[in-house]
């Protein structure tokens, strides 16, 4: 806006030194006549014909420039009230004609070797044919001639004029004459801004073009405005996007969900038809995670396209990179023409890379005109984020995996020492134990010694024989692999140095990994509560609904528990969370400790250790 403001006193000193050239030779014919203009006797010298004359052209100009400055001046109030682009380019094209008193006037916008008319007006009730939108470069028409030069022009006839505008604006327009001027945005070729006229009906002025091109500088100055709030308007959406995505990237949000989640962002933001995200397969084909389109759906989530051809896909498979296709319509291949047949006639597509490897593709096409420059750029700013999560998820899958696998073979490693001592050592204690029982009731009476040394022979193997399966308990009790968890915990409240109250609710038995992981939980939780607590009562809650175990130990004792005391309860908690689940500890001073835990009953630990 300031350099709007600032540029129009620029404008009206050029417009008052134009008025100025004119002025002196009116006051050379004054001196000539004695600087009385009113004598009578001077008349021949200086008519009064010519001086009313030349006051009536002074007065013609002053209020052409009074007309001018006013049109700028609507434009840049226009421009700094926020108004769109495309408002700003129909009221600047409107200001120009009428001011020029023009029949056509128009603006256009340099893409590539192309030209685009943004706006367009005519003079009242004048009839003409609509001009096309995009035109290509070349030949001697306005437009090609300002790109190439940089500089205003002015065509006085068309009748040797080449290229395929400049046969448009003769032979269906009918125009005779033309000028225009460049309009250049921060040292950049921008655009053009013409006018046209049929010489016959209102001629365009000879200092047209002087007038036009100070014009077009206020014009490119508003466009910079306009297009500086765009950008930054661009920008703040841009961010606000990736904080949403980001945001669900660091909650932990499932795949599916992230992914449509994405591709939703992208398709608002870039203000295209249609986006998506796709993976890469072992099998050289690609599966499409997320889709969004403002039209037809023809890639649905979950289809899978052999990679091949001239298509996004296969472009970022083979380079790794950005790639773009400006036209479809010679697409080849069934990927390429089911893109076509949405109606798609542009894309880009931006790669996925996960730990340096090639993951997937995240595209993006439109209906109508190709994307601009910077897509690709702005679009690997979602990629990078994606590539985040995915790495995030297949980390937390990998960890989890590792972690069933822990518990996997710490529990076989149980389950063959069980097997080990049930099968070897006890039996083998049993055997030798019975064979002095026997030796002993075969002894004579009168060998009271021997039958002492047997007796405590027998004493002390019965000891160790019970010593071995309290150990053999503790590893995996027998009761909850034959009985279940609710039993199990009964025998642990009856053991138990503590009263404790029960309450189990249960219609099931949940897979034997979570059975284990709950019965260990309680063990640790008695054990602690034992010789810590100070407890008068235990309460122990068992319940399973909605898929999941819930279990909660509870002591009215001192509190005070610190989990980062010892590493049992650190252990519980890795067994918990590598089935899935979760375990919280509370214990305020004064208060009780309250363990509980809430483990899935369909966890994926139960297919693996199967």
């Amino acid at each position: 806006m300031v350099l709007l403001w600032s540029a129009l006193p620029v404008m009206a000193q050029r417009n008052r030194e134009r008025l100025l050239e004119r002025q002196p030779q009116v006051r050379k014919s004054n001196s000539e006549a004695g600087g009385d203009v009113n004598s009578s006797s001077k008349a021949s010298v200086f008519p009064l014909g010519t001086h009313v004359d030349a006051n009536l052209e002074n007065r013609t100009e002053l209020a052409r420039l009074v007309e001018e400055q006013a049109a700028l001046r609507r434009v840049a109030t226009l421009v700094a009230g926020g108004a769109a682009p495309a408002q700003v380019f129909t009221a600047v094209t409107e200001e120009a004609g009428r001011l020029f008193g023009a029949h056509l006037a128009g603006l256009g916008r340099y893409e590539g070797e192309t030209v685009a008319v943004l706006a367009g007006w005519s003079a009242t009730n004048l009839p003409h044919r609509r001009v096309p939108v995009r035109w290509p470069l070349g030949g001697g028409d306005l437009a090609s001639t300002v790109f190439r030069t940089g500089h205003s022009v002015r065509i006085a006839t068309y009748q040797d004029i080449g290229g395929p505008i400049a046969a448009f604006v003769r032979d269906e327009l009918g125009i005779d004459s033309s000028i225009a001027s460049p309009i250049a945005v921060e040292g950049r070729p921008w655009g053009v801004l013409f006018l046209h006229a049929k010489d016959g009906e209102r001629p365009l002025s000879q200092d047209a073009e002087f007038r036009l091109t100070a014009f077009s500088e206020l014009v490119a100055a508003a466009i910079a405005n306009t297009e500086s709030r765009s950008a930054l308007a661009q920008l703040a959406e841009e961010q606000a996007a990736l904080r949403r995505v980001a945001t669900l990237v660091a909650g932990r949000t499932p795949p599916e969900q992230l992914f449509a989640a994405v591709t939703e962002e992208i398709g608002s933001l870039f203000d295209v038809d249609w986006a998506n995200m796709a993976r890469y397969e072992p099998d050289n084909t690609v599966t499409f995670v997320a889709t969004w389109s403002r039209t037809a759906d023809r890639l649905p989530v979950g289809s899978r396209w052999t990679l091949g051809g001239h298509n996004l896909a296969t472009l970022v498979f083979e380079t790794r990179h950005s790639a773009r296709i400006d036209n479809f319509v010679e697409a080849q291949g069934p990927l390429e023409v089911t893109v076509r047949d949405a109606g798609i006639r542009s894309g880009v597509g931006s790669p996925i890379i996960v730990d340096g490897s090639l993951w997937g593709v995240v595209g993006a096409g439109a209906v109508l005109d190709q994307l601009p420059p910077d897509t690709e750029e702005r679009l690997a700013s979602f990629t990078e984020l994606v590539a985040m999560a995915v790495a995030n998820t297949e980390s937390r899958a990998q960890l989890k995996m590792s972690r069933a696998r822990i518990v996997n073979a710490a529990d076989k490693a149980r389950q063959q020492i069980e097997r080990d001592l049930h099968d070897g050592t006890q039996q083998q204690l049993v055997s030798l134990m019975l064979e002095l029982r026997a030796a002993e009731a075969n002894q004579q009476a009168d060998v009271g010694d021997m039958r002492k040394k047997l007796t405590r022979t027998a004493q002390a193997l019965d000891g160790v024989l019970e010593e071995l399966r309290e150990i053999s308990r503790g590893i995996h009790p027998a009761i909850l692999s034959k009985a279940g968890l609710e039993p199990a915990l009964k025998t642990l409240a009856r053991r138990s140095t503590l009263p404790v109250e029960l309450d189990l609710r249960t219609d099931r038995r949940p897979p034997e990994h979570v059975e284990v992981a709950a019965y260990f939980a309680v063990c640790e939780a008695l054990a602690n509560a034992a010789k810590h607590s100070q407890a008068s009562v235990v309460t122990i809650a068992l319940d399973m609904r909605d898929s999941n175990l819930q279990l909660s130990v509870h002591d009215d004792g001192i509190g005070g528990a610190d989990p980062n005391q010892g590493t049992g309860l650190v252990g519980l908690a890795d067994r918990i969370e590598a089935l899935g689940g979760r375990l919280e500890i509370t214990s305020p001073a004064g208060s009780g400790t309250l363990l509980s835990l809430e483990i899935p009953i369909d966890s994926t630990l139960r297919t693996t250790a199967s």
